[in-house]
């Protein structure tokens, strides 16, 4: 196998551009799946469609958005990002211009599905630039670059709010949707990757391999599959969260009433939604940093611990408007780093040549977990409850937060070696 070229020390020039460039694709793409609960209950009050069936759209998203990024990842790797971003924006424009003339669950599916195509080769193309232009900060430039993705939203919040209540949620679906179309699509253009010669500066040594692992190797390897599993267990609860949020708020009664936090007064669905989205964005950049310095494994593992102690708050302080604000906070802030270590984690074991397509092909577990969204809204219509699905969601926190600590860092110790395998 090649090695990972490090040859060049000084830091090449126009990394910062790139870094920029894919943050703003990222925070074009983010409401697709952050801002989607606010049109759950505005579909259901016009169509009668149930939750199940609205939410199957989000598991279609997240399905599209995952499981086709490792064949998005292969045409980067080998073409380049601007053209795969590009058609990205098309699609994301397309998707949500479809959902505002939807009136059927098979329309609403379909444009799930152009939707979740196009979020998802911004988001591996971005992600897989970011770790081949920044070695050295691999954990802090990924976590900017999803810090977009992951508080992107927040900023549209309100305004999407706004205009699903003067003009309703088709009107707030086209034109968002045609907006955040055309921002990927003109940005897409100035994204590149960085060419043979313009390696960029190494990262410290006890962080990388000094191998490049195709996919088909790393498909071999007990790490990934490790990496794989904990990915599902984390995410399911995550998105869980990040689906189900406007509906738990209303069955715990607090959706409408007023909240004063920071000197801001909002309610309490408003505000939840809104702090969510930023701390799943300022998590993302401060724990890669964090787990450039400490190591990825521990901070997994804190990370993990929060999440599922703040699921499980949730769940039995929630009812509190006050305290399903902050708690949700907490949730978003130990879930959102996910997404900057498991893709700083899979190159670092597994190298920079083909870091999108491995990068991607570990993203579809986000996929895998989905599936458990439609489930969760129909367990709690049967048992008339959210006791199971937070328990659950906070147990597969816990045990995560384990295996990094247990499982995963003795597997890695060998991958640090000169020669070792992962």
């Amino acid at each position: 196998m090649s090695r990972s070229n490090s040859s060049v020390t000084a830091p090449p020039p126009g990394r910062w551009l790139q870094l920029c460039s894919g943050l703003l694709c990222m925070v074009a793409v983010a409401n697709l799946q952050y801002g989607w609960t606010l049109f759950v209950h505005p579909l259901h009050e016009k169509y009668g469609w149930s939750l199940s069936s609205i939410q199957t759209a989000f598991a279609v998203f997240i399905i599209a958005e995952t499981w086709l990024v490792p064949f998005e990842g292969w045409v980067v790797d080998r073409f380049g990002p601007k053209y795969v971003v590009a058609a990205g924006g098309v699609l994301v424009g397309a998707a949500w211009s479809l959902n505002s003339m939807a009136d059927s669950l098979f329309l609403l599916y379909v444009a799930a599905a152009l939707g979740g195509i196009g979020a998802g080769a911004v988001y591996g193309t971005c992600v897989g630039n970011a770790v081949r232009w920044f070695s050295d900060r691999r954990g802090l430039a990924v976590g900017f670059t999803v810090a977009g993705f992951g508080a992107g939203s927040a900023l549209s919040i309100i305004p999407i709010q706004d205009m699903i209540a003067t003009r309703g949620y088709q009107a707030a679906f086209l034109w968002f949707g045609l907006v955040q179309g055309l921002i990927v699509f003109v940005t897409a253009w100035a994204l590149r990757a960085p060419p043979r010669g313009e390696a960029v500066a190494p990262a410290p040594r006890f962080l990388q391999t000094p191998r490049d692992f195709a996919p088909t190797e790393m498909l071999k390897s007990r790490i990934f599959w490790l990496l794989y599993f904990m990915f599902i267990l984390v995410y399911s609860g995550g998105l869980m969260a990040t689906a189900q949020i406007a509906p738990i708020a209303r069955d715990f009664k607090v959706a409408d009433v007023p909240v004063s936090l920071l000197g801001l007064t909002l309610p309490a669905l408003t505000f939840a939604i809104t702090l969510d989205r930023v701390m799943n964005g300022v998590t993302r950049p401060l724990c890669g940093w964090i787990s450039d310095h400490i190591g990825r494994e521990n901070t997994l593992f804190i990370a993990f611990l929060l999440e599922g102690i703040g699921i499980w708050a949730l769940w039995v302080y929630g009812q509190d408007p006050l305290l399903f604000v902050i708690l949700g906070g907490l949730a978003f802030f130990a879930w959102g780093e996910t997404a900057s270590l498991f893709p700083t984690i899979c190159t670092d074991v597994f190298g920079t040549k083909y870091a999108t397509t491995n990068a991607a092909l570990l993203y579809t577990a986000k996929g895998v977990a989905s599936l458990l969204i439609p489930l969760a809204s129909f367990w709690v219509v049967e048992t008339g409850s959210w006791h199971d699905v937070f328990m659950t969601a906070a147990l597969f926190n816990l045990l995560a937060a384990f295996l990094a600590l247990a499982v995963l860092k003795p597997l890695r110790l060998p991958a640090r070696a000169p020669a070792g395998e992962a």
